[in-house]
């Protein structure tokens, strides 16, 4: 096979492993630490079998997909430790929590001496650095293999429309993971595993400070959003995918999702806006989430909440107070920034809140993205007194953008679509990759977006919310967790011949392959019961609600 490395074609057998094939080059790379490689942008193990020509690069935590697969063998490892130190142990990952997974155990208390143990373990295991095998199976031989297994561990696989059930093996110890695995024990060079709270958190790096295990940070009202929505999910029993797809396939269970899963919605909606009310002296309701939230939808949902409520909503956009374009800040790489607080004429903003707050009439601005100017149009606004305003933007948490306001008279939300339901126990869905089939969905039914142009810009999306939005998520009232269960299920149409699109010439060609192979867990569902003002409309088209 003629392959590609760093300009370089080598011939290299056909068979042969990428670790095999090119040892030299790993050995003298200067990538320290080498995980995985993309041959022709698919990720693949440092194990796979070079199969056909083409390009091979490597990469380590630092990068993106070298963290998700660092964090995935960190779970491998200590799913392994715990079942040698406690075998009997009911695992469950739960959750991310900033550079950590949170996880619990749900038939034994977890004390410090019950992760000092497994930790130790881990340890050990790293320090032997074993083999880890990923080992392939067809559908008939994965049930035969069940039979004899009392385990779930990666059982799902049977369960849908899949050629091959894979599960990695270290020593005796499989268990299923989702997506390409480290090929020895021995990556595990930085992490930690501390108790926390009645469970425990695996640690691992940022990307930002790869080599660094940050603090503790308490994130206790995103935490409590989570854990309210996992105890419904499991007080239903659709805590997996498999029990959801069990539930679509139900007589009448579509229809029983969407019933239960908006009156949640309505019902935290209707919580907020009780709050709003009841906390005395609100005068502007700040609302704040990453990108597909679902913050048209709710903004809406909360208006009519505070209008039963006797408070008429009004809304002023933040985009259009925007700086002129030749004093807009611009980023590292000399483009302009559009998403730091100093793109925003802070000053007219927060002196135009102050005058309508004090019952002044002001005339609004229209920001013009030709011209990068702001032009008046004759838009005036005045409050009444039962009026409040809603404001809604990436800043809106943070305090600078509303600086002359007093705290008193701001009530902030945090909104994010965060996702509990799990794959299996081991197995989490990532918010984030909700988040992003939302917005492939809605890019291209109402943008003509691509699904290759949203992967594109998918990073910077990330990154601005990770300086913007995510530092400041705890300074909120209150949060609304926007995620609804069955999602995915319906999305998987929209989303799936999209992704389908995207060439194997594609950088984005690799993340679009794992998408694709996450939905393709999911039972298909019909959307013709979805009502018009569900959140979900917002990004499958339909609602009654402008977007």
């Amino acid at each position: 096979m003629k392959i590609t490395y760093e300009n370089e074609v080598l011939e290299i057998p056909e068979g042969i492993t990428i670790r095999e094939g090119l040892k030299d080059k790993i050995e003298t790379s200067n990538i320290k630490d080498i995980i995985a490689a993309r041959y022709n942008n698919t990720i693949e193990s440092l194990n796979f079998p070079i199969n056909r020509d083409g390009e091979i690069e490597f990469f380590n935590r630092q990068d993106k997909d070298g963290r998700i697969i660092y964090i995935r063998g960190l779970l491998f490892l200590m799913s392994k430790a715990f079942s040698e130190v406690y075998p009997d142990a009911l695992l469950t990952v739960n959750y991310q929590l900033s550079n950590a997974m949170y996880g619990s155990v749900d038939n034994m208390e977890v004390t410090e001496e019950v992760i000092a143990n497994v930790k130790a373990k881990m340890q050990e295991i790293i320090d032997r650095d074993l083999p880890i095998t990923k080992v392939m199976m067809t559908q008939e031989e994965a049930e035969e293999f069940y039979k004899k297994e009392a385990s779930v561990r990666g059982r799902l696989q049977t369960d849908i429309d899949k050629e091959k059930v894979s599960l990695y093996y270290c020593e005796d110890y499989y268990n299923y993971f989702y997506g390409t695995m480290p090929i020895s024990t021995g990556f595990a060079k930085i992490y930690d595993l501390v108790p926390y709270r009645k469970g425990f958190l695996v640690k691992y790096p940022s990307l930002a400070e790869p080599d660094v295990i940050q603090p503790n940070v308490d994130s206790l009202k995103l935490l409590s959003a989570m854990d309210e929505y996992d105890e419904i999910n499991k007080l239903m029993k659709i805590n997996t995918v498999y029990r959801l797809n069990k539930k679509i396939r139900e007589p009448k269970g579509e229809k029983e999702l969407i019933l239960i899963s908006e009156a949640l919605h309505e019902k935290k909606i209707a919580e907020i806006a009780n709050k709003i009310k009841e906390h005395g002296n609100v005068r502007m309701v700040l609302i704040a989430g990453p990108s597909s939230s679902g913050k048209t939808t709710f903004a809406g949902k909360l208006g009519m909440s505070l209008k039963i409520n006797g408070i008429k909503p009004v809304t002023i956009s933040v985009d259009n107070y925007f700086v002129e374009r030749v004093n807009n800040p611009k980023d590292e790489h000399g483009n302009y920034d559009f998403e730091c607080i100093e793109a925003l004429d802070l000053d007219l903003f927060n002196s135009q809140l102050v005058d309508l707050l004090n019952g002044k009439e002001v005339a609004l601005p229209t920001f013009n993205f030709t011209t990068g100017s702001k032009e008046y149009r004759g838009n005036t606004l005045k409050l009444k007194d039962d009026e409040i305003l809603i404001i809604e933007g990436i800043h809106c948490l943070n305090d600078r953008l509303t600086s002359l306001i007093p705290k008193e008279n701001k009530f902030k939300v945090y909104i994010s679509d965060l996702t509990v339901l799990n794959i299996d126990y081991y197995n989490r869905i990532s918010t984030t990759d909700t988040r992003l089939i939302r917005r492939i969905v809605r890019d291209h039914q109402f943008r003509n977006y691509s699904a290759e142009h949203t992967l594109k810009t998918w990073y910077s999306v990330n990154r601005g919310e990770q300086k913007n939005i995510f530092p400041y998520q705890e300074e909120a009232h209150v949060m609304f967790n926007s995620s609804i269960v069955y999602e995915l299920a319906v999305l998987k149409k929209y989303a799936m011949p999209l992704l389908e699109e995207i060439p194997e010439s594609s950088r984005e060609y690799s993340e679009a392959r794992r998408l694709i192979a996450l939905l393709k867990y999911f039972e298909n569902m019909d959307d013709s019961m979805i009502p018009n003002n569900s959140l979900l409309r917002e990004f499958i088209g339909g609602s009654i609600f402008e977007h």
